[in-house]
């Protein structure tokens, strides 16, 4: 594989944005029109990027940050939620949660309602490290191999120091399937 991130990122205008100051719904509305405009042979959009005043990229809001967001947060689920921490089984945490959820000690489990709908997304996104960029030109081998030790879903593609798209692993382990199925094809072996 000697081809090269920009060849394969999704650029930062076909990606699936929000502003920070948005909200939740305004957030999960950006990742449902992403996904809706999306080519069916791509795979689709699972993170949300928070951009700042100046349209840079200053946090990711993936689905499990949105889910997170929506879990209710009272003293007793935070003492449920410590209760590994006391050599309890996370089966057992599991359970103690699932019997609460059951008897209505927590009334809504997911707020769908205008409370959660309106938390600020600046309250949830994950903020950026410097190991989620990449440069646009890097080859498509290194950015395999950072995705495999940074342990990254994505990665923010750079041109000098402005953010300009999304490598996704989906995309760079499509690309590996296809060059293995190349080169297994040119060794004169039937598919």
């Amino acid at each position: 594989m000697n081809q090269i991130v920009k060849d394969f990122m999704v650029t930062l205008s076909d990606y699936a944005t929000t502003y920070r100051g948005s909200t939740l719904y305004e957030a999960v509305l950006a990742l449902e029109t992403a996904k809706k405009t999306v080519d069916q042979t791509v795979h689709p959009h699972w993170v949300v990027l928070v951009l700042d005043e100046n349209d840079e990229v200053i946090g990711k809001l993936s689905q499990l940050n949105l889910l997170m967001a929506l879990e209710p947060k009272t003293e007793y689920t935070a003492v449920v939620d410590r209760l590994d921490r006391f050599g309890f089984s996370s089966k057992f945490v599991a359970s103690i949660r699932e019997t609460s959820l059951n008897n209505d000690i927590i009334d809504n489990y997911l707020y769908p309602d205008n409370l959660a709908m309106d938390m600020k997304v600046d309250d949830f996104m994950k903020t950026l490290s410097e190991n989620e960029f990449i440069d646009e030109n890097t080859t498509l081998n290194s950015a395999a191999h950072q995705f495999s030790i940074r342990k990254r879903l994505s990665l923010l593609v750079t041109r000098e120091d402005k953010t300009v798209g999304v490598l996704r692993l989906a995309d760079v382990f499509s690309a590996l399937i296809a060059a293995m199925k190349k080169a297994h094809n040119d060794e004169g072996e039937l598919p």
